[in-house]
Order: C-alpha cells, then sequence, then structure tokens
C-alpha cells in the first residue's frame, strides 16, 4: 500500500515536468511568432494552450484525490501542496504564452513589435525561455541553485520591462496608439511570465526544505543551506 501511495507522488511530480516542459515549448513558440509574425506558429500556441489547462486540471484532481485518500504528512504533504500550487503557476505561464502569440496574430501580416523595440523584445524571449526550461529542469532535480538563476534573470526581465515603459512615454516615442498598447501589452506578458516562474521556484524552495520563501533573499539562503548540507555531506 505504502509503494503504491510512493509511485502516485511520483507520477505528481512527473506530471509536473511533462506541464513544465509543454510551457517551455509553448514560450518558445510564442516568442518566435511574436517577432516573426508567424500566424501559424501562433495558432499552434493558442491550441496547445488547451492540453496544458487540461493537465494542470487532471493533475489538480490527483492531488486532492491523495489527499482525501492518503492523508500524507511532513514531507508527503509538502509534495502534494507544492504540486497543486505549482500547477497553478504554471497553468498562468501558458496563458501568457498564449497572449503573447494572440498579440502576434490580432497584427498578422504586420509586425507586433513596435518600432524601436525589436532588440528588447528579442531579448525578454531569449529571457524567458532560458527561464522555462530551468525551472523544467529545477522541478526535475530540485537543485536549488537553479532557483537562484531564475530569479536572477527575473531581475533582468524586470529591467527590460521598464525600459519598455520608459521608451513608450519618452517625448521621441512616435509609434501610433496600437503600437503603444501593443508594446506595453506585450512587455507585461513577458514580465508576467518569469513573474511566475519565480512564484514557482519559491515553491520548490519550500518542498526541498518545508520553509516558505517568502522574499528573493529566501532563495539565495537556501541555496546557500543547499550548498553547504551537499559539501558537509562530501567531506563525511
Amino acid at each position: 500500500m505504502r509503494e503504491v501511495f510512493h509511485q502516485s507522488l511520483e507520477h505528481l511530480q512527473a506530471q509536473l515536468v511533462e506541464i513544465a516542459d509543454l510551457v517551455a515549448v509553448s514560450i518558445e513558440k510564442a516568442t518566435r511568432s511574436f517577432a516573426t509574425s508567424d500566424v501559424a506558429l501562433a495558432e499552434e500556441v493558442i491550441a496547445d494552450d488547451a492540453l496544458i489547462d487540461g493537465l494542470a486540471v487532471a493533475l489538480d484532481e490527483q492531488a486532492i484525490e491523495i489527499l482525501a485518500r492518503q492523508q500524507p504528512v511532513a514531507r508527503d504533504l509538502r509534495i502534494v501542496v507544492t504540486a497543486l500550487r505549482v500547477s497553478a503557476s504554471l497553468e498562468r505561464m501558458g496563458d501568457m504564452s498564449e497572449h503573447i502569440a494572440q498579440l502576434a496574430r490580432l497584427r498578422f501580416p504586420e509586425r507586433a513589435i513596435p518600432k524601436g523595440l525589436k532588440g528588447t523584445f528579442t531579448r525578454m524571449g531569449e529571457l524567458d525561455v532560458e527561464i522555462a526550461r530551468t525551472l523544467a529542469q529545477l522541478l526535475r532535480t530540485q537543485d536549488l541553485r537553479l532557483a537562484d538563476t531564475i530569479r536572477n534573470a527575473d531581475d533582468d526581465v524586470d529591467e527590460l520591462h521598464a525600459s519598455v515603459f520608459e521608451k513608450v512615454l519618452s517625448d521621441n516615442w512616435k509609434g501610433e496608439a496600437t503600437a503603444t498598447v501593443d508594446a506595453t501589452l506585450a512587455s507585461r506578458y513577458h514580465e508576467r511570465f518569469a513573474d511566475h516562474a519565480v512564484a514557482v521556484a519559491k515553491k520548490v524552495v519550500y518542498l526541498a526544505t518545508g520553509d516558505w520563501a517568502i522574499d528573493e533573499e529566501d532563495i539565495a539562503l537556501a541555496v546557500e543551506a543547499q550548498v553547504e548540507a551537499e559539501s558537509g555531506s562530501g567531506l563525511a
């Protein structure tokens, strides 16, 4: 009976990784469609979001069933609680990818990226893709150094997000109203995508340590503790 229970927990964690992998593919396609006005690729992202949503719902149902039937405690309980909360964040990350793709489709055949901001959005897209891939690996390994990597990349996205607003609010901005709206929305979607990834990273810290990472500094402290523990284990 205990073996079946642990298999259920392992399956729950595997489902999280599966969803995270799909989210990474989704944001990669979304940012590419946004940069190139590839409407077919945008349509793929929009259609595939239903798959991410469906898997998140299935995971939640399994987690609730485990809570009801098995009444887990200690780390087992943390696994279930983390799965429930992480699935919600991953689902929202999929939504952000879909929103970016919808902008690309809306402006087709024109480019969705306003003039003067191509480099900024290209970099934001690259960072979000890197964040998504790192997040999937974090869920696989629970290596908290990856959580710190995500946090640092989010800081870079935040800086780019702020620069977009500075650009569109400056006296030199010559973009039309639609370009201004597109720029602010797209920047916000990229920024929120990264924020949700940080939220997931904090939940993985909780899973690994039993303590909630309230501030970003808490992630750094958890990384230090994990590294020290690994070093101590190696010396032993």
